[in-house]
């Protein structure tokens, strides 16, 4: 059997990524390939949330295994140390791959190319190591992406209905569901309450076919929302409030203010308290 180490982040779902490891399935019929996401840097907010900054990166090798089981490929990943140098050495030492594959962005927007990522993980290994560039803006990405970023409304009914109304019937790519649940109040209780309600909402959705993931996010929604667009290609938002007379969130303009920041469409859905409360009954 064969190994091969594959080091990515938000090229990871790249079409010539994954065209590379067609080949090398041909080549190789018993391929394994060992996924390793470094964790990345959030660029909002003054408090980085560790859980939040994993979570996102294993969403990534959830999704990448899928797909390559898909393909018939065994597949493996781990999250990285946030230095990708780090990461590649760390996971060559515990997997002992045959290859390493480096995908990054071309070279004039990769910041690991900057700092001449692929040249020393060649100069630290004894292993060959490609790299493969990936312009994932015009590539695009084997799913279409939906943000969801929603806490206390959750359970309500407007929302899944809503999410439902999002997935088109000839589209032709398979539709992602990202669900972020900001963690209002910081850790403790409130962490729990936020994976609480996380684990709830995406087991409705999956309860209907929809192809969902999700992560806690940092207390402030407007952070929460803008990582979760950092650390993904994003085709669309929602966000779900409480009506206006009963919502921080409004209070806070989330809405514009995202709106004002991202290139894709937001949708704002209102869920009364009543209707929260019965679907959580």
């Amino acid at each position: 059997m064969k190994t091969v180490l594959v080091v990515a982040n938000e090229t990871l779902g790249g079409k010539h990524l994954l065209d590379r490891i067609r080949e090398l399935k041909a080549e190789e019929p018993d391929l394994r390939v060992v996924v390793c996401v470094p964790r990345s840097r959030p660029r909002h907010g003054n408090v980085i949330y560790d859980d939040a900054v994993f979570q996102a990166a294993q969403i990534r090798i959830d999704l990448a295994r899928q797909v390559l089981r898909a393909e018939g490929i065994e597949a493996i990943g781990e999250v990285g140390d946030p230095d990708p140098y780090t990461a590649a050495v760390d996971a060559v030492a515990e997997h002992n791959p045959d290859e390493v594959i480096v995908s990054t962005f071309p070279a004039t927007t990769s910041g690991w190319l900057r700092r001449d990522l692929v040249d020393r993980i060649r100069d630290a290994t004894d292993i060959p190591v490609e790299h493969v560039v990936s312009d994932i803006d015009s590539e695009g990405l084997p799913f279409r992406v939906t943000v969801v970023v929603a806490n206390r409304t959750a359970a309500s009914r407007e929302l899944l209905p809503a999410l439902k109304r999002h997935v088109g019937a000839s589209e032709e790519l398979p539709h992602l569901f990202i669900v972020v649940i900001p963690q209002e109040g910081g850790e403790g209780v409130h962490g729990q309450q936020a994976a609480a309600r996380l684990a709830q909402l995406v087991d409705r959705m999956r309860a209907e076919d929809l192809l969902a993931a999700g992560m806690i996010g940092p207390p402030d929604p407007f952070v929460a929302t803008m990582n979760a667009v950092q650390f993904f290609r994003v085709d669309d938002i929602v966000i779900s409030t409480l009506p206006e007379t009963r919502s921080r969130w409004l209070r806070q303009d989330i809405i514009d203010r995202v709106r004002k920041e991202v290139t894709v469409p937001v949708e704002h859905i209102v869920s009364e308290p009543s209707s929260a409360s019965a679907a959580v009954a």
